[in-house]
């Protein structure tokens, strides 16, 4: 059988064809990007129309490389970011441009509404324990979908009347392929008004009521494994699919990328680079960790969470680096070639070249330390005013220590959340790395070394959040008996071991990176 899963991005759409027999093989992709709106008050927002046409161009595209007959495609499914807001009216048209998980605008409405009386971690602690009692989580980002929710009820009263559902990004999308307003369990959980104690699985009308959100705006619930819909004509011919085509509800990122990377049993540990970053161990019971901003999130699989850490900005960081280390200079050459598309080069992306430079720099940067906080930061201190910086660097310190210690920044953080996860459950020995941060054999090493813990690698590293969304496909659809027997089929392709000469290095140099936050609170306070 055929299967198109779309993995659906920060800043675009990857749409991969799979086919499922014995064994899950990745025939072919082509990706389409889209704009990211960054707004001067905080906000961060995206275009709808901008992913329905990604979409469009890479499913045709798609299907015109492979050859293959839609008719014979015999499932949908998405692989998504998550904790957006996409306020639709009741023909499923979005009413605003969708607002996107980094949108920060919301700190008034946070404020007003959860910041009186007596407070832990910002939180009024009567509301605090309402939520954790109901879904052993609470809201404590203003970057979180519910204050989202919020900042256009106060802000954009016209629009918020138009209001049908309230849906993220995927569920936009699945309701754009099949005209139906649901919301997958993950999806749901993040919106912090999902109870999820055992027994109940459903939206909760008293967390609505504390928040003032209207309960008819939440659309169905539906598990990520369920068919939402027959593809209807309409998104056929935009698509060039079959109509009829079943749109499964697939799940988000922080759900299908540990999926995707074979964690899928109690104690499995996997790491994820891309344009944020996150640490995720599966558990069998609900744990939050308050201060340290750590829940144990509602994934694809009955009975089982994601113990669920998260970095706003990873990879993020070293695209910046590109953008503004690597590529810019004030016009003092009388030309420039870029690395990657010199005819003597042998390389070909121009991070192949970053990362191989980087390689030939000593462990530890000559003592510089990156902070990558490039868009604030949620675990393991919710502050989106903090922001990054380069710390001790000297006059002989050159823009290849600087590379590299945007890299060990990120692993320096990635570490910080491994650690502050352990606090309340017992995370890998090994972990699985996964992301475009694990293309990087350089990458790879330096989090080993700095974790201290063996590092492994997967096959389609980049796609695992389309392997994980073209599993719950085969499980659906009986292929697969379950997404434990799916998570099965992943297995590690690269391995890396923690070089015990460079632990010491790293030790102080990590101790040093943790304290540069509580050092700089205010400053980043006085200034952002």
């Amino acid at each position: 059988m055929f299967v198109i899963a779309y993995d659906i991005g920060t800043t675009g759409v990857k749409t991969c064809l799979f086919e499922l027999g014995e064994t899950l093989r990745l025939l072919s992709g082509e990706y389409e990007g889209y704009g990211l709106y960054i707004l001067p008050d905080g906000g961060a927002e995206q275009d709808a129309g901008e992913w329905w046409e990604a979409m469009k161009k890479s499913t045709r595209r798609l299907i015109e490389k492979t050859g293959v007959d839609p008719k014979k495609i015999e499932g949908i499914s998405f692989c998504s970011q998550m904790q957006g807001f996409v306020p639709v009216d009741d023909e499923g048209n979005a009413l605003r441009r969708p607002m996107s998980y980094m949108d920060q605008r919301a700190g008034k409405e946070f404020a007003e509404c959860q910041t009186h009386g007596i407070t832990v971690s910002g939180v009024n602690v009567f509301m605090l324990l309402k939520s954790l009692i109901r879904t052993r989580a609470a809201s404590t980002s203003v970057k979180d979908p519910l204050w989202k929710y919020k900042w256009v009820q106060k802000n954009e009263p016209e629009i918020f009347k138009r209001i049908h559902k309230w849906l993220d990004v995927k569920e936009y999308l699945i309701c754009r392929c099949t005209g139906r307003f649901v919301m997958t369990r993950d999806s749901a959980y993040s919106t912090f008004l999902y109870d999820s104690r055992p027994g109940k699985g459903c939206w909760s009308r008293e967390l609505c009521d504390m928040y003032g959100v209207e309960y008819s705006h939440l659309p169905e619930l539906i598990e990520c494994t369920d068919v939402a819909d027959p593809l209807s004509e309409k998104a056929a011919v935009d698509l060039g699919l079959a109509p009829g085509t079943p749109v499964y509800g697939g799940g988000g990122d922080a759900t299908l990328i540990g999926i995707g990377a074979g964690c899928t049993e109690v104690g499995q540990t996997h790491i994820y680079s891309g344009t944020s970053g996150w640490v995720g161990t599966v558990i069998d019971k609900q744990e939050v960790d308050i201060v340290s901003m750590i829940a144990g999130i509602v994934g694809a699989q009955e009975g089982k969470y994601n113990y669920f850490a998260e970095m706003e900005t990873a990879g993020k960081c070293f695209e910046w680096v590109k953008e503004h280390l690597v590529l810019d200079e004030i016009g003092i050459y009388l030309k420039k070639i870029n690395v990657a598309e010199s005819e003597e080069t042998i390389y070909e992306s121009l991070y192949d070249y970053m990362t191989d430079t980087i390689a030939a720099i000593p462990p530890g940067a000559g003592g510089v330390i990156f902070t990558p906080w490039l868009h604030g930061n949620r675990c393991p201190f919710e502050d989106p005013k903090a922001a990054g910086m380069f710390f001790n660097i000297k006059l002989d310190t050159g823009k290849t220590e600087m590379l590299r210690a945007v890299l060990e920044g990120i692993c320096y953080h990635l570490r910080w959340m491994l650690e502050c996860e352990d606090k309340k459950v017992k995370t890998a020995d090994t972990l699985r790395f996964v992301g475009g941060g694990a293309l990087s054999r350089v990458t790879c090493q330096i989090l080993a070394d700095v974790t201290g813990r063996t590092v492994e690698t997967v096959a389609s590293t980049k796609d695992v959040g389309a392997v994980g969304a073209a599993m719950l496909v085969a499980v659906g659809s009986g292929h697969i008996k379950d997404l434990s027997a799916a998570g099965a089929l992943i297995k590690a392709e690269g391995r890396y071991e923690p070089n015990a000469d460079n632990e010491a290095l790293y030790d102080r140099n990590y101790e040093v990176f943790k304290n540069l936050y509580a050092a700089n609170k205010k400053n980043f306070a006085a200034l952002n």
